[in-house]
Parts: C-alpha cells; structure tokens; sequence
C-alpha cells in the first residue's frame, strides 16, 4: 500500500484506503454543501464509480461543464459561480473537481475565487491530470486561445488518485498524460526517462508505480519553489513553444486540434535542439529524445506562415519578464538551465530538425 505524498499542506493519496480518507474528511470538516463538478464526459464514464465509492450526509449537488479546452475559459466560470449561487452554495461549501486537468484547473480557480474563496478537492480522472494537475496549486483559465492567462496559485484540501479511471480513457488521452511523465525524467531523472521511453512494454500494473515516481518529481520541486521563483520553472520544459503550437492549432481550422501532451512533446523536440545550440546538450542525447517522441505522438508539418504565427504566440507566455521570453532548456537528459535567451535565428532551425530536414 502505497503512503500519501506530503504536498504543501495537503496529501496526494494513493491507498486502497483513500475513499475512507475522503469520506471521512467531509464528514469531520462539517461541510454545509458538497458539490461535485464534472464535464460531460466524466459524467457518463467516472461519476458513478466515484459516487458509488463516496458517502456523505450533506446535501450533495453535481454541476456539470462541457468537455474540453475550447470550454476552458471565464464564460464557464460565470456558468459554475451562477449555479453555485443558485444551489445555495455559501463559504462552508465543498467543491469536488472529477475530471482531467480542465475540470481541476478550472474547478480550482471557481473555488479560490467564488466567495473569495472554498474549500475543494481534486480526483484527476487522465493520466495528465494525475501527474500534472495534481501537485502544484495552479489553477486557471485560458484567455481565449491563449493558455492559463488568467488563475490563481491555490492548494487543494486532498488530492486523491485512483488509477481505475485510466480504464475510461482513449489511448490518445493517456498518450497525453505519458508527456508529462517523459518530461519529469528530461528534467530530474534519467534513469525514469530510459525507463519510459519503451512506451509499449509499460503493464497497467507499472503504470501506478511510475505515476507515483512522477508525482514523487513534481512534488519535490514544487515543495522547493512553490511560487515559480527558481526551479519550478524547470517544469516549464517544453512548454513554452509546446503552449504556443497548441494555441495555434485551438485556434486555425486548417490544423487537427492537438491534445496538451502532443503539443508539448513537439516542444520539447524543439526545445531540445535550442538545448544543443545554447546549453550543451549531446547531439546524441537529443536525437534519442526526437526518436522517443517521435515513436509515441503522431508528426505535424508546419509551414512557414504557421511557424511565423506560432512564434509571434510566444509573447504572450507566462513565464515571460520585462519583454524578455525566457526558456527551461537542457544542459543533459535530467539537468536543466532556467531563463535561457533563444536568438530569433534558432526558431526555424528548430522545426527544420522537427521536420527532419
């Protein structure tokens, strides 16, 4: 039985136990609502087998969004705040966020804010969501295409993990969240990224134990730089040219809508060839990621004019200060350099080596 991991005043449970650890949180904090909320899709696949595990005495009330980061916006939050509201929901409420990380980070950002603030508590039903959404406090919401512009850094009561609702996903779905867990041993742990990069010979029963290990990395960090001051940003990996390409593929109808963990694993390709032009990354090293990648998510061709429109994305990065875009790139596969300066020149080298050209 695997022991909670300690985040910053919460546990990320793991036990057979957790539901009885759920249950009986909410009975001892004397909650006056509980609600959970839900997408479309967690309703009909996760909401009953969560239900059937959960028992309370309080009024108990679902309120549900539809799926997907085209709903990731403030226009929902106004639809949750309304219904909370309309429920009777008061600042003794409970929100319980069933779903990936739309459903977390959102459902965080209504808590945090509705009444000024409530209690909420996050049961990631996506691979991403597990490894990604539930450690760190980040919460938010997109600012049209553009990714997590606005959200508050806020912690969760509990966060429970229960791998049985892996079952429920699409395997493009896990694909997603397997991203993020390759780019926890990019940063911190080479001997996990070797171990992850052979994506066919993972076993469902593996899968618990290496999403224990990815949260063990994110949750370290975390713990050491809650506030994105210092090596937080090393998650960033990937994700500055990875948000980027995802916004441009929300918002141009020519391109197929790409997943957060597809986006990401073309940023860290490219990413990983800057990493070889500015910070001593092995060009072998940087091949083996290219190859990794390109072994598990489906190649995208980007012409010219969508480059151009994709970098002209990166001043709106979060991560971004006094004009400057700043970059997590790699020194060696499990060592990174934060706040790297990327000469305009090297852009369109690097999808020329995504290309393969």
């Amino acid at each position: 039985m695997r022991k909670p991991i300690t985040a910053k005043g919460y546990n990320v449970e793991f036990s057979d136990k957790q539901y009885l650890i759920l249950n009986n949180f909410v009975k001892n904090n004397q909650y006056s609502y509980v609600i959970i909320l839900v997408d479309s899709n967690t309703e009909k696949l996760c909401l009953h087998q969560f239900l059937s595990q959960f028992s309370t005495e309080n009024p108990l009330e679902i309120i549900s969004i539809n799926a997907g980061e085209l709903h990731k916006h403030i226009e929902t939050c106004s639809g949750v705040w309304e219904a909370l509201s309309e429920l009777g929901a008061d600042r003794k409420s409970l929100l319980i966020n069933l779903g990936g990380g739309v459903v977390t980070d959102l459902g965080g950002f209504v808590a945090s804010t509705f009444k000024r603030g409530i209690d909420f508590i996050n049961i990631p039903t996506t691979l991403l969501s597990m490894v990604d959404a539930s450690v760190g406090g980040k919460t938010g919401v997109d600012l049209g295409a553009l990714k997590n512009q606005v959200g508050v850094i806020v912690n969760p009561k509990m966060v429970l993990i229960d791998s049985q609702y892996l079952n429920t996903l699409p395997s493009e779905e896990y694909r997603s969240g397997y991203a993020e867990m390759l780019k926890h041993g990019l940063i911190h742990d080479k001997t996990f990224w070797d171990k992850l990069s052979n994506y066919k010979k993972i076993s469902t029963d593996e899968i618990k134990e290496l999403i224990y290990h990815s949260v063990e990395i994110k949750n370290q960090v975390v713990l050491k730089d809650p506030n994105e001051y210092g090596i937080r940003k090393t998650l960033n990996f990937g994700h500055t040219l990875g948000h980027a390409i995802e916004s441009f593929c929300l918002t141009h109808s020519e391109k197929n809508t790409l997943l957060h963990g597809e986006a990401i694993a073309i940023g860290m390709i490219l990413e990983a060839y800057l990493s070889t032009q500015l910070t001593g990354l092995s060009s072998d090293q940087c091949n083996n990621i290219k190859e990794v990648f390109n072994s598990i998510y489906p190649k995208v061709d980007f012409n010219k004019k969508n480059i151009d429109a994709i970098l002209d994305l990166l001043q709106y990065d979060k991560k971004n200060s006094h004009g400057k875009i700043k970059f997590v790139l790699l020194e060696a596969i499990g060592k990174t350099v934060i706040d790297v300066e990327v000469p305009d020149e090297l852009f369109p080298k690097a999808f020329q080596y995504y290309a393969g050209k």
